[in-house]
Parts: structure tokens; C-alpha cells; sequence
């Protein structure tokens, strides 16, 4: 089964780095997509045909709105591009999206299958409000950061699945700030690189590490423990996700393929004792498409 599922991931890729030169707007957000957020691109290959189009939009959004905080010098440049995209979200549910290749396509996703107003504008908001160069108050406060964002963009994609019901939103709910907490730990060693933590504030009091000891990659023992304390918050959620796996829709389970990301990063951040800068941490996973197509093929998350 292996041999024949990697086959199949292959001719999958194969046909997208077809389609992605195609210099079309939807070319546009999958090329996006696969460059900027490749676990994003395996999930949504891996969607229904009816939903991969739209949901390469959303995640080209996504990707957009990610990006502006280290692309702009400037907190008002950064609030420009953000305001960009709220007036081209009012655009689009006004029925006139601006010719920008994602927002033609999130207008056609949001054509196409209805999709919620509030769940765009609240991710445009919460990635304004986190342009401040802040660390996280609290681990509640990453937490309502990951919902906001991660989680929202979960109740759009289960939509373009036609999927609407509180069991696989409470699911998403889970899913996404698991996805936000892990996403924070990856780029520990990025923003260290540049003397920034954004790590939970009350949960570096708890265990005595300082921002210096992260900006100099320390291995002590606190800094071990911050780290095993948000991670084990991230694995809360997937844990609490699961537990409504009897009452979720069987479509649903294609949106929550991400999950295979995240226990595989989960995974090796254990085998590295919780040591955030173990070079083992930033090496590809070369096998990361069988895995998704596996559990794809299981349907479950």
C-alpha cells in the first residue's frame, strides 16, 4: 500500500506543478500556496476537486496576510496592506472583488459556496491587531490569537466542504489553536535570530526564563520547560479535537488533515527533549506527503 500510495502522491504533485504555471489567478494562489505554506498545499490537494480551488483562495489569503508583518519596515505600511485587504473583503460580498489574482479567486469561493463574512474579516483583524511587536500576554492570549486566525480559516474551508454543524466546528476550534501554538514554537528560532520572543509571558515567569535566554538559544532547563508547557497545551487541543471524532462529519475529516503536521512537529520536539533549537526541528520531512495521503486514505484526523 506504501509503494502505491507514494505513486499516487507523485502524480498528484506532478499534475499541480502543471496547473500552478498556468498563469491564471487560480495558478496564482496555488504556486502562493506551495511556496509559502507547503503543509497547507499537501492538505488541500488532498481536498474533494469541488473544494481545492477555493480553498487554495483562502489559503492564498492566508499566506498574504501572514507575510506583512516581516515584509514591511514600517507598522503603517504594514496597517496599509492590511487595509487592503478588508476593503477587498467588503469588495468581494459587494460583488466587486479588485483585480488582485487572490481576491478574484476568494470571490469565486465565496460565490461558490456562501461562505461566512465574519470568519474573513475576524482573520484580517487579528493579523492587524498582532503587527505590534509584542510578546503574547498569555497562553490565553495565543490561544484566542490561533481561534481568530487558524481556527477561523477551518470554518471557511469545512464550508467549501458544505459542511456546517457545531461537532466539526468545535473540532476546528481545537484543531486550529493547536496549529497557532505550534506555528509560534516553530519560529522561536527565527524571531530569536532577530531578538524577538513572542512566546507566553506568564508561562516564561512561571519556569524564571528571560528573553535573553532564548535570544542566546539556551538549552537550560527552563527554557525546556516554557517550551514542554506550550507544547503540551497544543497537544491538549488535538487530544480534545479527537474527542469528537464519532459526531463529526466523515467529509469533514479532509479539512482537518493538517493534524499531521502538527503531531509529526509534536513528535520530534519530544525526541529533542524539548530543546526548541535542535537542528533536527528544522529539517524537512521528506516523507510528510505519504504521511498526509495515509491518513487521508485512513479518514481520519
Amino acid at each position: 500500500m506504501a509503494g502505491r500510495a507514494v505513486l499516487r502522491v507523485q502524480a498528484v504533485l506532478s499534475r499541480c506543478n502543471t496547473r500552478g504555471n498556468s498563469g491564471s489567478a487560480a495558478g496564482y494562489c496555488l504556486d502562493l500556496v506551495r511556496k509559502r505554506d507547503y503543509e497547507g498545499f499537501l492538505c488541500t490537494l488532498l481536498l474533494p476537486p469541488g473544494s481545492q480551488t477555493s480553498a487554495f483562495a483562502l489559503r492564498a489569503l492566508n499566506v498574504e496576510l501572514s507575510q506583512v508583518k516581516d515584509s514591511v519596515s514600517q507598522r503603517n505600511l504594514g496597517l496599509m496592506r492590511m487595509q487592503f485587504w478588508r476593503d477587498a473583503v467588503q469588495e468581494i460580498y459587494s460583488g466587486n472583488a479588485p483585480h488582485h489574482p487572490v481576491a478574484l479567486e476568494l470571490s469565486k469561493a465565496v460565490q461558490k459556496h456562501k461562505l461566512t463574512k465574519r470568519w474573513l474579516t475576524r482573520i484580517v483583524d487579528e493579523r492587524e491587531n498582532n503587527l505590534n511587536d509584542r510578546a503574547y500576554g498569555s497562553l490565553k492570549d495565543l490561544e484566542t490569537y490561533a481561534e481568530n486566525t487558524q481556527s477561523s480559516l477551518l470554518y471557511l474551508i469545512l464550508e467549501t466542504l458544505d459542511v456546517r454543524d457545531v461537532h466539526s466546528d468545535h473540532a476546528a476550534s481545537h484543531i486550529g489553536k493547536a496549529h497557532g501554538i505550534i506555528t509560534c514554537l516553530r519560529a522561536v528560532p527565527y524571531h530569536s535570530s532577530r531578538r524577538q520572543v513572542f512566546l507566553p509571558v506568564d508561562i516564561c515567569m512561571l519556569h524564571g526564563a528571560s528573553q535573553e535566554d532564548f535570544i542566546r538559544c539556551s538549552q537550560e532547563k527552563n527554557v525546556k520547560d516554557v517550551i514542554f508547557d506550550v507544547a503540551s497545551q497544543a497537544h491538549v487541543h488535538l487530544e480534545h479535537a479527537r474527542s469528537f471524532k464519532r459526531n463529526v462529519q466523515g467529509k469533514a475529516f479532509a479539512a482537518f488533515n493538517i493534524t499531521v503536521a502538527l503531531d509529526s512537529y509534536l513528535k520530534k520536539l519530544r525526541k529533542a527533549d524539548f530543546d526548541i533549537f535542535h537542528p533536527s526541528l528544522q529539517r524537512k520531512n521528506t516523507l510528510l506527503p505519504l504521511y498526509f495521503y495515509v491518513r487521508s486514505w485512513k479518514k481520519t484526523y
